[in-house]
């Protein structure tokens, strides 16, 4: 799929990749001014608890559970002076709770341990605490005003296919190929503006190319998916 819109896109006669980049920024900033990221906290190691119970999960359910949670986990201390059995039962309703259980208290450990229990800002540390693989990183660094890389999720893989900014399915190598294109300073509101884009307009399944601000942009506009 990916690879015929990249394809389709000098067919058209559309423009490369990095002029369209800008346009496609700057469209999808204005239309989705509100784009931001969904899960709700407070301190720094909420995001990264957040961001490591969102794994298989909605940001919906993630905030429910947390609204409870971060009244009574404030400090790493707390997620490590509790059985393992009533952190489970806390973050049960996020699914994978013993996975994520363990995680999280590996992570406390490690926060106390090396870091003196504060969150680390960069991709190479985030990525030493247990459960943080690097899209996590990528969330937690973005959201604390050090974006190193671009967060590729479902939508932003999806997006940047259709809109032909690249190959690629693999999420790392889409990565790559955003981070040449992607304004630098564009890093971290990027992934929300695709993510919102997607939930709003370009869905799955049946896009609306009609209503999208994109589509004379778009390799894939009125192409069936």
């Amino acid at each position: 799929m990916a690879r015929s819109y990249v394809a389709e896109a000098r067919r058209r006669g559309l423009g490369r990749r990095r002029e369209r980049i800008g346009p496609i920024v700057e469209r999808l900033a204005s239309e989705h001014a509100d784009a931001t990221i969904a899960l709700r906290f407070e301190t720094d190691l909420d995001l990264l608890v957040s961001v490591m119970l969102s794994a298989q999960t909605t940001d919906v359910n993630v905030n429910r559970v947390t609204e409870q949670l971060f009244r009574t986990y404030r400090r790493p201390e707390d997620y490590l002076a509790v059985p393992l059995e009533e952190l489970e039962r806390a973050i049960y309703a996020t699914g994978f709770f013993r996975q994520k259980a363990k995680a999280i208290r590996g992570t406390m450990r490690v926060l106390l341990e090396e870091f003196d229990g504060r969150v680390p800002r960069t991709l190479a540390e985030l990525m030493r605490l247990p459960g943080v693989a690097r899209k996590t990183a990528n969330v937690v660094a973005a959201e604390l005003g050090n974006a190193q890389g671009i967060v590729v999720d479902t939508h932003v893989r999806r997006l940047s296919q259709r809109l032909g900014l690249t190959r690629n399915e693999d999420p790392v190598r889409v990565e790559r190929d955003l981070v040449k294109l992607v304004p630098r300073a564009d890093w971290a509101r990027f992934p929300h503006l695709l993510i919102w884009h997607g939930r709003r307009v370009c869905a799955a399944r049946r896009p609306l190319c009609g209503a999208c601000v994109l589509a004379d942009l778009c390799p894939s506009a009125r192409i069936a998916t």
